[in-house]
């Protein structure tokens, strides 16, 4: 309305603009009027050519409707894409939610697997070990119970033996007394024979001194009480420490040095249980200490069951005074050479041996060296007990190290006489019980 009244108040001031109506209207004529002609043309046209327009119209129709049935396709098709790639993608998203948690489900399942696997392999393991484990505690209890059989068979052989050597010493002891007196008085007129004739007297010891003696050195008995003993520097501790399966530098050794290093009889007890060997270090004789003439009494030899005589480079008048006096109280006695192996390589040398070269003949050396050092030993042991009027014995050429090595149990490979030294020194200590 407002519009209206603009239009009224504009036409009565001022002439309308007829010739922009007029414009229109021709312009609304024109499209009439062509639309008409058009209109005509075409009803013309089609009764004109009927056939052919009704042809146009229906395939005009017919690609209107192809048309529109292709956009309806197309937006079908479209709509089916957007659905197919929306499927896709959620398809594709769960397919790469389904792949991780697969892979994630995998990769667990492997940790477990492999967790599993490394839990029964400790399982395994530790299944082994306690197998090795009760069989070795089977074994060491079987070991124990057989040597605790032994035990206890030798504990009631040596308290047989006890009782018989109890009740024989009480019948030499009754001997003894009988005799002492006898003893005594040839005693003291072969002193008083061998002070006029020059000689060096051996003094029969006491009942005291022999009480005295068995008690310093802890006399026990069932058990093998052995004197290593020879002159200074002969290498008696080596040797104890070798018959016990030590090495000089073990804690419980006997000290060795090349000064006098043993100045009172050392007790060593034998390091295996089962053995009843004790073993002594004696001091060495032939020092300006310890005189060759007062030894064999002195350090207490005639309470010993049985007397080691160590020999190194020579045999001197102190070796024979022992073995004399041993053979005197009837102790058994052993001559050994010590430090054979050093001997045997300084021989292989004199023959020719040099240890630097390479392609020389080692053990054939050494075989000539051993042959002619232990025939050298025997000749001049033998020699030396005639000259002195004693029977003949045997001499055990001995090796520290390999004699060390076989009572450890094991198998050295250059071996003299210590497998024999041990079994005849068994042998004795058995003979003894």
């Amino acid at each position: 309305m407002g519009g209206g009244h603009s239009s009224h108040s504009d036409s009565s001031n001022s002439e309308p603009d007829w010739e922009a109506i007029r414009e229109r209207r021709e312009a609304e004529a024109r499209a009439r009027a062509a639309a008409e002609a058009a209109r005509q043309e075409a009803e013309r046209a089609a009764r004109a050519a009927r056939a052919e327009a009704e042809r146009l119209v229906r395939e005009a129709e017919q690609a209107r409707q192809r048309f529109e049935a292709e956009q309806a396709e197309a937006a079908r098709r479209a709509q089916a894409a957007r659905e197919e790639a929306e499927r896709q993608r959620r398809e594709r998203e769960q397919a790469e939610q389904a792949a991780r948690a697969a892979r994630e489900a995998a990769e667990a399942r492997a940790r477990e697997e492999r967790q599993r696997a490394e839990r029964l392999a400790r399982e395994a393991e530790e299944e082994r070990r306690r197998q090795r484990a009760a069989e070795e505690a089977a074994r060491q209890a079987a070991i124990a119970a057989q040597q605790q059989r032994e035990r206890e068979q030798r504990a009631r052989e040596e308290e047989n033996r006890r009782l018989q050597a109890e009740k024989e010493a009480a019948e030499r002891a009754a001997q003894r007394a009988a005799e002492e007196a006898r003893k005594a008085q040839a005693a003291r007129e072969e002193a008083e024979r061998q002070l006029r004739d020059g000689t060096r007297p051996v003094v029969t010891p006491t009942p005291e001194e022999y009480s005295a003696f068995r008690a310093k050195i802890q006399h026990t008995g069932g058990f093998f009480h052995v004197a290593v003993s020879g002159i200074a520097g002969s290498g008696k501790s080596s040797l104890v420490n070798a018959f016990r399966g030590k090495h000089n530098m073990d804690l419980d050794a006997a000290a060795v040095g090349v000064n006098e290093t043993t100045l009172v009889v050392a007790r060593y007890p034998d390091p295996n249980p089962s053995s009843r060997f004790v073993w002594y270090d004696v001091p060495g004789a032939g020092t300006l200490k310890v005189p060759d003439w007062k030894y064999f009494n002195d350090q207490g030899l005639f309470v010993f069951d049985c007397i080691i005589v160590v020999v190194n480079n020579r045999f001197t008048a102190t070796d024979v005074a022992i073995l004399s006096n041993a053979r005197r109280f009837g102790i058994p006695s052993f001559i050994v050479r010590s430090k054979a192996d050093q001997h045997i390589r300084n021989l292989m040398k004199d023959i020719g041996y040099n240890s630097d070269d390479e392609g020389g003949n080692k053990a054939s050396y050494f075989a000539r060296a051993r042959d002619q050092y232990v025939k050298e030993t025997i000749r001049s042991i033998r020699t030396n007990l005639q000259e002195a009027s004693l029977p003949d014995q045997p001499v055990y050429l001995m090796s520290n190290v390999a004699l060390q090595a076989t009572v450890a149990g094991k198998t050295p490979k250059k071996m003299l006489d210590e497998v024999k030294l041990l079994t005849d020194l068994a042998g004795t200590a058995q003979r003894c019980a």
